[in-house]
């Protein structure tokens, strides 16, 4: 889909993806719908931009509430230009054992990563249905693939919205709507703890700047490809999680130990811990 003068709804706009995402859309002519909970951080992004700036409409709302999403529906309807594509980029994460994990970081966890985008997508339907062609994205993450220590509630949210994604592209397969889900692997934002960063080079783990993500989000949503997972192994660990898991097993068996003892380096996952939840 050609891009230029196509309004585009982006959560989680001032998050690392987030902005990366918003900066390749209005160079590609976009009009951006940049949705987060700050509204100074969606100004501040605005005017970055310079002249560009004007392709993007700051909309200042919590997609996890419901008068969030009743926010989000209204700009989409006063859009100068009909809204053909949402990318759903706002999560929050939370690096940590389960059992130190507080309740109510494992509920927000689910409504931000995995309810919200389903109500707004369900919320915003009758707008994509009524365009010629529309695509929904969910940014999605390796570990919507493979179960990780240390990232239960991330986990379960992400492989939920995954689900969800598929089986909703199955059911608007003969629709103008098309589902898509995107995932990064680890990717360079303050998304990520200190701890997860010292664990991901610890690791080896490869960690890509959210501008190369976004790159390649976006080649994906303009040759609309249902699926992208990006990265080398990662790839590879997808597959052999989905073929053969008894594989990943003792792979990441052999890594426990490290992951453990990362755990008392960050923040109890909570909701006042600033480090786990930033939009991605």
């Amino acid at each position: 889909m050609a891009l230029k003068g196509i309004a585009v709804l982006v959560t989680g706009a001032t998050g690392g993806i987030g902005q990366a995402l918003v900066r390749e859309l209005v160079s590609q002519g976009a009009q951006v719908l940049a949705v987060g909970r700050r509204g100074e951080a969606l100004h501040a992004l605005a005017s970055g931009l310079g002249e560009r700036g004007r392709q993007v409409q700051p909309v200042q709302a919590d997609v996890a509430t419901e008068s969030g999403v009743a926010s989000i529906v209204t700009a989409c309807r006063q859009s100068v230009a009909p809204v053909r594509v949402v990318i759903h980029a706002a999560a929050i994460g939370g690096f940590g054992g389960f059992e130190s994990t507080q309740p109510a970081h494992i509920a927000a966890s689910l409504q931000t990563d995995l309810l919200a985008p389903l109500l707004l997508t369900q919320a915003l339907l009758p707008l994509l249905k009524a365009q010629p062609n529309a695509q929904v994205v969910a940014v999605g993450s390796a570990l919507g693939h493979i179960g990780y220590p240390g990232q239960v509630s991330y986990c379960a949210a992400k492989f939920g919205l995954r689900g969800a994604f598929e089986a909703l592209a199955r059911e608007y397969a003969d629709s103008t709507v098309q589902f898509q889900w995107l995932s990064p692997r680890a990717t360079r934002t303050a998304f990520n703890s200190a701890a997860v960063d010292e664990l991901n080079a610890r690791l080896k783990t490869a960690v890509d700047a959210p501008e190369a993500v976004a790159a390649q989000l976006m080649g994906a949503i303009r040759n609309r490809r249902a699926r992208l997972q990006i990265g080398w192994p990662e790839k590879l660990f997808v597959r052999l999680n989905g073929a053969f898991p008894a594989l990943v097993d003792r792979a990441l068996r052999g890594d426990l130990a490290v992951i453990r003892s990362f755990f008392n380096r960050t923040a109890t996952p909570s909701l006042l811990a600033a480090s786990n939840t930033q939009e991605r």
